[in-house]
């Protein structure tokens, strides 16, 4: 059999893994795992920090559902990570491709849990409820940095909006776990922190991974600053007293890292 990068390659299959460079990529294809990149691999949008390619994105495959089940089949996966690109030129921005492959994969694989890390669809809200009614474990939405930063670092993107994303997510269900992701080292100040760990405990997150950001090509971002490990955790512990409970943190850590163990309770790293 395939590894799982081989694998994954076999059947057309993309990961945000290696579209966006990840730190953990070996670690994580030796145990079979990936983050299932849907939607292609194009992205409409073109933020400072991301290496994912910038574009005019091509046509959604329809059997993408089907291929992940295949793999997730194959390599015993009882978790399962979906993620996307952001589709501005879709008039839902995706959301019915992300029912259609999470219907496919419950219908296939009925016993493995689901994450899906989603885009912020525009701010419509019907294309959360859509995807937030589904068969999930974790519904995902990353603020990524500090709203001042928001206009140099995520084109397109609105602070306010992707809080929304979350709360309207976790309207009415309680059964789903809310989750976001923040990267260290983009230029924040350190006062700046504790007024998104409230804002997103406000909005109903239950689970928060926090990273040092890494430049992954010349034409994205530098670096403002690398943290020492023991500023992860007092993040960590300053977000908790927000309000989250569950926190991954570490340099190396990104969205879906340990994806499965932050479901079953949290772990800081």
């Amino acid at each position: 059999m395939l590894d799982g990068k081989g694998r994954i390659s076999a059947l057309g299959l993309h990961t945000i893994c290696e579209s966006a460079q990840c730190p953990n990529l070996t670690e994580c294809f030796q145990h079979g795992n990936a983050t299932f990149l849907i939607l292609g691999d194009v992205c409409t949008r073109d933020c400072a920090f991301c290496a994912v390619t910038h574009g005019i994105p091509g046509e959604a495959d329809p059997e993408e559902g089907r291929k992940i089940a295949s793999y997730a089949a194959e390599h015993g996966l009882s978790y399962c990570v979906i993620t996307s690109v952001t589709r501005d030129d879709l008039p839902d921005g995706g959301a019915a491709h992300f029912v259609r492959v999470v219907r496919d994969l419950r219908l296939l694989r009925p016993s493995t849990r689901i994450e899906v890390l989603v885009p912020d669809f525009g701010g419509r809200g019907e294309a959360v409820d859509a995807v937030a009614d589904l068969d999930l474990a974790v519904f995902g939405h990353n603020i990524e940095t500090v709203p001042s930063l928001y206009t140099r670092m995520r084109s397109g993107a609105d602070y306010a909006r992707s809080l929304e994303v979350l709360r309207r997510a976790g309207t009415g269900r309680d059964r789903l776990l809310l989750k976001s992701g923040l990267m260290a080292g983009l230029g924040e100040r350190t006062e700046e922190w504790e007024s998104v760990f409230g804002d997103l405990a406000e909005a109903g997150v239950r689970i928060l991974t926090i990273g040092q950001y890494l430049r992954p090509a010349a034409r994205n971002a530098p670096v403002a600053r690398y943290l020492h490990p023991e500023e992860f955790e007092d993040l960590a512990a300053r977000a908790r007293a927000c309000g989250i409970p569950r926190i991954v943190a570490g340099p190396y850590v990104r969205s879906s890292y340990l994806a499965e163990q932050a479901y079953f309770g949290g772990k800081n790293v």
